[in-house]
């Protein structure tokens, strides 16, 4: 598999990467998830399913795996994965995040799964923590899914130990973006400053057929140096739902001899500006499927599918932790 410099990080990391928001707890906000976990969902159940898919991962290329503090146990899966497979560090590049906390407690009908806190004391606990159980590992810290005007973007001393934990241990820092308004976000992301210098390297953003709105911004960033990252790139399952997919796409993806999972996928990697496309593949055949796609083969006008992002947000806020 292809790999690149993720923007000015100098981090090495392959061009399709494997994130585990679904695979580090068993509730997630995606369509189809009960379907894909036949077996259960206990914590040595979820480890396993985690091991395999990144047993896979790694034969096919795959040198970026995305965690946060907030994936349940994702981040001591990969760990445990890392030790066992006798992974050496910066082999494999490992991005985490910090500002949301799992409060599900491991249980599928939990009324909150997860809470949100950008401050400085919930960056110092969650670095400890992270750092506790990826150690060496740990190569991209992210902020955790910042908005417009969100009172971190002016937190100068969350940006000041962001940029000295840069210093000290190595990490590369960056951070991801949500909501209908993520160029906002992205715009202000640039304009930060400590010492006068840059201090995101990299930004992670919600961009698909449904949602392509970012792409202006991510590619402003890219050519500043960022490292782009894209996360959701089937919509939540959106678009691996035939209830749920646009007329024409399924055609467009036949015509490009894909399956919809892998077209989705490649219109992504067709975006000169993204250096890193996140599959979300909970099943060996997703990631399998995921694994086919091929930016050279995307040629469709992705005007023709997209949504107005009041009504692509909304639409993600019903969708059912399952």
């Amino acid at each position: 598999m292809e790999t690149r410099r993720l923007g000015r990080t100098g981090l090495s990391v392959s061009r399709i990467g494997l994130g585990t928001a679904a695979l580090g707890r068993p509730a997630y906000m995606t369509l189809g998830r009960e379907r894909d976990f036949p077996e259960g969902r206990s914590p040595q159940e979820m480890a396993s399913r985690t091991f395999s898919l990144l047993d896979v991962a790694r034969a096919h290329g795959v040198a970026y795996i995305d965690t946060a503090r907030s994936y349940g146990q994702g981040e001591g899966f990969v760990a445990d994965w890392l030790s066992d497979r006798d992974i050496e560090p910066g082999s494999i590049c490992v991005g985490s995040k910090w500002g949301y906390r799992y409060v599900g407690a491991w249980r599928m009908d939990a009324e909150i799964h997860e809470t949100k806190q950008l401050d400085l004391p919930t960056l110092e606990r969650q670095w400890d923590a992270s750092r506790k159980v990826l150690w060496t590992h740990l190569d991209l810290y992210q902020v955790h899914s910042i908005t417009p005007n969100h009172p971190v973007l002016e937190d100068e001393a969350v940006w000041a130990r962001l940029a000295l934990l840069r210093a000290e241990f190595g990490v590369r820092i960056g951070a991801t973006v949500s909501g209908p308004r993520q160029s906002e976000t992205i715009r202000a992301l640039l304009d930060l400053r400590v010492d006068g210098e840059p201090i995101v390297e990299s930004i992670q953003a919600t961009w698909n057929l449904l949602e392509p709105n970012a792409g202006p911004a991510l590619a402003a960033a890219h050519d500043v140096g960022v490292g782009v990252i894209i996360k959701e790139v089937h919509a939540n399952g959106r678009l691996a739902d035939p209830e749920e997919l646009p007329p024409g796409l399924i055609q467009e993806a036949r015509q490009a001899g894909l399956p919809i999972d892998a077209w989705a996928l490649s219109a992504a990697l067709a975006q000169p500006w993204a250096d890193v496309v996140l599959s979300g593949a909970v099943t060996r055949a997703q990631l399998m499927s995921h694994l086919r796609a091929d930016g050279r083969r995307f040629d469709a006008d992705i005007e023709a599918f997209r949504e107005t992002p009041e009504s692509y947000w909304a639409r993600r806020a019903q969708l059912p932790w399952g």
